[in-house]
């Protein structure tokens, strides 16, 4: 499940280098799961983007985060780590073998009693969820972040953030679809439509950074869609 994007730099490699190098690394067992995650290629945020969220989640010390996208648990376990007092984490992820896996690194890391997990598509479950999530960060398939953004705003508080991680495709995603490979075409076109949603609103606030390969970041400010 290796993720190409991760070595298609957005910005000056030397500068992403830099970024990856100089920040220090995450201690204990987060600092484990990273490390272990980036010998075997396993797909989880860069380093830059696990920094830039273990201080946005540090300063924001959110009571209740909603995760789509579990992998081996490494970004839930960063964010799981700034709870507020009995603040609590539910993260969802398809696949059974992420799941099992996920499962044993929260437990190993003593986060199970702080952390639920759902095994499913996010499609099937996001409906069934209530709101009052003070973040929501989805990190899952990009091709489904358009339809997941409907229930994503609904689920958040008012002044709530959403996340949305991977949004420039190492930055094809500004190149013409008639360039871009047939099989990832569906998440070019859906990615865009993301942007032509969200960037023109004045609905919400949005912000895109380059960290990784791109973030978008939302805050809810009305009860009203895009």
């Amino acid at each position: 499940m290796l993720n190409e994007m991760m070595h298609r730099p957005i910005v000056m490699e030397k500068i992403v280098k830099f970024m990856r190098e100089q920040q220090t690394s995450f201690e204990g067992g987060v600092g484990e799961l990273e490390a272990y995650a980036n010998e075997r290629g396993i797909p989880v945020i860069p380093h830059e983007t696990a920094k830039f969220i273990d201080l946005f989640t540090a300063t924001i010390q959110p009571e209740n985060i909603l995760e789509i996208g579990t992998a081996i648990g490494f970004s839930a376990s960063l964010m799981a780590q700034h709870l507020s007092g009995h603040g609590h984490l539910t993260t969802i992820d398809r696949y059974p073998e992420m799941y099992e896996r996920a499962k044993e690194n929260f437990k190993r890391l003593g986060l199970e009693e702080r952390i639920t997990m759902i095994e499913g598509d996010a499609a099937d479950v996001l409906p069934t969820l209530e709101g009052g999530y003070d973040l929501i960060f989805m990190d899952s398939a990009k091709a489904k972040y358009i339809e997941f953004l409907p229930d994503c705003m609904r689920l958040l508080k008012m002044g709530g953030i959403l996340i949305i991680d991977d949004v420039f495709q190492a930055g094809t995603v500004l190149d013409d679809e008639s360039d871009i490979p047939k099989r990832v075409r569906k998440i070019h076109r859906k990615l865009n439509e993301l942007f032509d949603t969200v960037l023109p609103s004045t609905e919400h606030r949005s912000s895109l950074i380059p960290l990784g390969d791109g973030l978008l970041m939302i805050r809810k400010e009305s009860e009203n869609y895009f």
